[in-house]
């Protein structure tokens, strides 16, 4: 079995484990009907991480070494070891060779020979490139023609090659390069997909049994690792491909620049230990795309717990089965024979766990299953001792429950509780531990669904402002001090600290207190934008809500001339910056006083019946930018109008996000919310001003 292992440049991220975990419990289960596998998962310490980067000759570990002052020796050695560890700490069962990309450039050379010498690959310039037109079965495992597939192409055309379909297998190197060796056409390194097929071969033989990945390897890169593996050795590369699905956090795609990419040590600072990511992962199955989100990895946590307590019950061992114990059995393996549907076989460890089986006999079940499942079940909980006060509670709680005096019971369970713990009855007695840290903290939400909605209620206040605050005390500092300088009586400042790692929640928090017109929502990690706007909307009571960027200053009576301005009952929403368009394609910003096609999210204004026709905001939009432009047209698509008015008394200021976030990342993301714009706005232009 052979598994598509890490580039190693970064920390693994907890989408590419859930694939590692994949491939580990299809090892497990095969080892446990009897197979022996041999296992090797390459180390990729060349660099590519994707097809188009090694057209450009550009190389993730060389990267990661510059922006380091490190050698890629030395950063590929250091994150090695870091996925080892990772490995380790999630019990996945290490392989029994890890080949390492430079260690196997010959074996890499000797395999673009023999393509060469074969006519299935030829050389530009000291590059050498497979042809595709001379495998005609190219295409089969992701289900692309051949010939359509041209359009696929994600790079710039490169005119040395004779279609923009073929790929390369060994790249001439450009000037300076760090990672490089010769080669009978020069200097260079070799292509990402040459190195899987190069080691595989050596270590496995021209043919597999099963090859593991992901769902994005699937094309090119296993599609040109079954070209080149068999225009080289002819016959099936691969008998069995097994790919797993995507994680998505929060709905969403893993960035980097949206602050939704996670390693273990992200989960393991929360207070979760690897093994519930394990367990959450082994509720979905692995071909179904896994939404991971902070909820479902503590309920995933918390199982994980009870199933443990579950089989620590019954030291002694089980003289045999009943029948009931061998239906489980059989349950438990048909599910993991069955395509690997981990969540089946879950469910039969917790059928185990949940019967009226003899204790020995459940622990000895599912000490069984864990050879497989691989979550630490006989690990025993770790109970410290407990202060004087609470043992002493605990006791005569205990002696209330086999009295059966409930209710005087549960009310010293909820005085333990109150205390800081956790009471869990198993049929050992009670167990008394701290409160975990992996617990969400009080006051904290992971979702705009965590607080409930008001809008649908009578307004209490004249206004309601939404600030978003994220590692940026000084700006919303300014922000905020400005803004309450001119805020009414009757007015409330609803401020989401969206996943801060700095000092600004506890900033805010001291505010909170020095001012009860301000409230704070703490989130556990980063929403997203217009989950954040969200949750200022489910909990605004104000008649008027006033969406304010932090980069804005206030400068005088803003409140009452929105007030003026939205009394015309066919004015939708105010701002002060606008945009007018002729095309939806192209906006140009307006700054005097006026009718306008959308409003810019710095400052802008709306009654609390219009936000409730358009409310909830779509929480896709992750990034900020353009989502002010989905907001403008739902509101436009009501029938309303859209008023700048340069009156109003306000100041702008660099954007603090803008600035922080990478040039290429914010137009990447600036792309990708005006693409999902056009997606549902594009065809009306009914809305526009110019049309009417």
């Amino acid at each position: 079995m052979y598994s598509c292992g890490p580039t190693v440049y970064r920390y693994a991220h907890i989408g590419n484990l859930r694939t590692y975990l994949m491939a580990d419990w299809l090892r497990r289960t095969l080892e446990g009907i009897g197979y022996s596998v041999l296992h090797v998962k390459n180390i990729t310490d060349v660099g590519h991480m994707r097809q188009e980067q090694l057209e450009r000759g550009e190389d993730k570990v060389i990267a990661a070494a510059l922006a380091e002052g490190k050698t890629p020796q030395q950063i590929a050695e250091f994150y090695t070891e870091a996925f080892l560890r990772d490995e380790a700490r999630l019990n996945i069962l290490p392989a029994h060779h890890f080949p390492k990309a430079t260690e196997h450039v010959p074996d890499m050379l000797d395999l673009v020979k023999k393509l060469v010498d074969a006519g299935y690959a030829y050389e530009r310039h000291g590059n050498v490139y497979f042809d595709v037109s001379r495998f005609p079965d190219y295409g089969r495992l992701s289900g692309q023609a051949a010939p359509g597939l041209e359009e696929g192409v994600r790079v710039e055309p490169d005119p040395l090659k004779r279609d923009q379909r073929d790929f390369t297998l060994w790249k001439a190197a450009e000037p300076g390069r760090l990672l490089r060796w010769p080669s009978p056409w020069g200097e260079g390194f070799p292509g990402w997909h040459i190195e899987c097929s190069a080691m595989a071969i050596r270590y496995l033989g021209p043919r597999l049994d099963i090859h593991t990945g992901g769902v994005d390897n699937i094309f090119p890169h296993h599609e040109d690792e079954i070209a080149q593996s068999e225009a080289a050795y002819g016959g099936p590369f691969v008998r069995c491909w097994v790919h797993g699905q995507h994680l998505l956090v929060d709905g969403v795609k893993m960035a980097k620049s949206t602050g939704n990419v996670y390693t273990l040590d992200d989960l393991t600072r929360r207070g979760f230990e690897p093994l519930a990511f394990r367990y959450l992962c082994a509720t979905v199955h692995y071909r179904t795309r896994m939404n991971f989100t902070w909820d479902s990895l503590r309920a995933a946590q918390k199982a994980l717990v009870r199933l443990r307590l579950h089989a620590q019950q019954g030291d002694e061992a089980a003289d045999s089965l009943p029948e009931e114990a061998v239906q489980w059995r059989e349950r438990f393996w048909n599910a993991l024979c069955d395509d690997l549907c981990l969540p089946r076989a879950l469910a039969a460890a917790w059928g185990v766990a949940r019967s009226a089986l003899p204790a020995p006999v459940k622990r000895a079940l599912l000490l069984e299953f864990d050879r497989v499942l691989g979550l630490d079940l006989a690990r025993p909980p770790e109970v410290p001792a407990l202060p004087g006060e609470i043992e002493e509670l605990r006791e005569r709680r205990h002696v209330l429950r086999t009295q059966k005096r409930w209710p005087e019971a549960d009310a010293l369970r909820e005085r333990i509780v109150e205390a800081g713990y956790e009471v869990r009855d198993t049929q050992r007695g009670t167990v008394v531990l701290p409160r975990p840290p992996w617990l969400a903290a009080p006051g904290t939400i992971s979702r705009s669904s965590d607080v409930p909605s008001l809008l649908s209620e009578a307004p209490a206040l004249e206004f309601t402002v939404s600030l978003l605050a994220r590692d940026n005390a000084p700006e919303v500092g300014r922000c905020l001090q400005a803004l309450l300088r001119w805020l009414p009586a009757s007015a409330e400042v609803l401020v989401v600290d969206n996943g801060s790692s700095d000092d600004t929640g506890p900033w805010l928090d001291a505010e909170a207190e020095r001012e009860p017109r301000l409230r704070v929502f703490h989130a556990d990690h980063f929403l997203g934008t217009a989950a954040a706007r969200n949750v200022t909307i489910r909990q605004a009571q104000g008649r008027i809500f006033v969406w304010l960027d932090t980069s804005v200053e206030v400068t005088g009576d803003v409140f009452s001339r929105l007030a003026e301005v939205l009394a015309r009952p066919e004015v939708g929403m105010v701002g002060r910056w606008g945009l007018r368009t002729a095309d939806l394609h192209s906006f140009d910003e307006v700054e005097e006083s006026g009718e306008v096609d959308a409003l810019e999210g710095y400052l802008l204004a709306l009654r609390r019946e219009v936000l409730a026709q358009i409310a909830p905001l779509d929480e896709k939009f992750r990034f900020y930018r353009h989502l002010d432009l989905d907001l403008s047209l739902s509101v436009r698509d009501r029938g309303y109008l859209l008023l700048c008015d340069a009156a109003l008394p306000v100041a702008r200021h660099a954007h603090g996000e803008w600035e922080r976030t990478a040039p290429e990342e914010r137009d990447r993301l600036s792309k990708r919310n005006f693409y999902r714009f056009l997606s549902k706005w594009g065809g009306r232009h009914d809305l526009l001003v110019g049309t009417r």
